[in-house]
């Protein structure tokens, strides 16, 4: 499998290392700014400035597509779906097996505990995360969202002498040091709480599960298509 990755920060630099070391797997594109690289798949680890760029190079190219970066619009995600209807993309705000457990965890107890308990969300990262509430919270806070039988109010942060709506969310960033990636959902209840957290404890999980998901993605027909997807096979 001939692999390219768009962006050369940190994740891509691990993922080239990593996949570098595997049998059967050949980095042939290793980029910010994709020219004339060609491959089975991208696999994008780079920032949502680049991907509008990115999304016609991959169409263009005829080259399926895995996007791990975070952070962009709701116009780039419309851009994505496009695209999908002509090249497989698999998008993904966390790319480790963990996490997409996590959520699946999350769309079979919610309907169970919903009206007994309060739920918050709380993502811990690095000091040099830029955007806030990460993608992975964001997605576990959809997974939430849809799985109650009503409409549910966002609340980032808490400040002032409000007290807490019961059909609430509460979503909360933490940022410091050289924290990988921490989510934890709270369910608070009558004299108990119940807690579900994953702490990633290197960044290796993500470029593990971008590996698992690009052996997935090459040969799919077109789509849209998610970690959810490589589970199921």
């Amino acid at each position: 499998m001939e692999i390219i990755i768009h962006g050369t920060g940190a994740m891509g630099r691990l993922l080239k290392e990593m996949a570098e070391g595997y049998e059967g797997i050949k980095v042939t594109g290793f980029a910010d700014e994709l020219t004339d690289e060609a491959g089975d798949i991208i696999i994008d680890f780079s920032h949502y400035s680049r991907l509008d760029i990115l999304l016609d190079y991959s169409k263009n190219k005829k080259i399926p597509l895995i996007v791990a970066t975070t952070g962009y619009s709701d116009e780039i995600l419309r851009k994505m779906e496009e695209t999908a209807k002509e090249i497989p993309v698999l998008l993904s705000s966390n790319m480790s097996l963990g996490v997409n457990l996590l959520n699946d965890i999350l769309e079979r107890i919610v309907p169970v505990l919903y009206g007994n308990y309060d739920i918050e969300v709380i993502e811990k990262h690095h000091n040099k995360k830029v955007d806030s509430p990460s993608g992975t919270a964001k997605t576990l806070v959809e997974t939430i969202e849809r799985s109650c039988p009503e409409e549910m109010i966002e609340q980032y942060g808490r400040e002032g002498n409000s007290k807490r709506e019961k059909n609430e969310i509460g979503i909360h960033s933490l940022r410091g040091g050289t924290i990988v990636g921490e989510h934890s959902v709270l369910f608070c209840g009558e004299d108990e709480i119940i807690e579900i957290k994953h702490t990633a404890m290197s960044k290796k999980i993500f470029a593990m599960g971008a590996l698992k998901a690009a052996r997935f993605l090459v040969g799919k027909e077109a789509g849209l298509y998610t970690m959810k997807d490589i589970f199921r096979n």
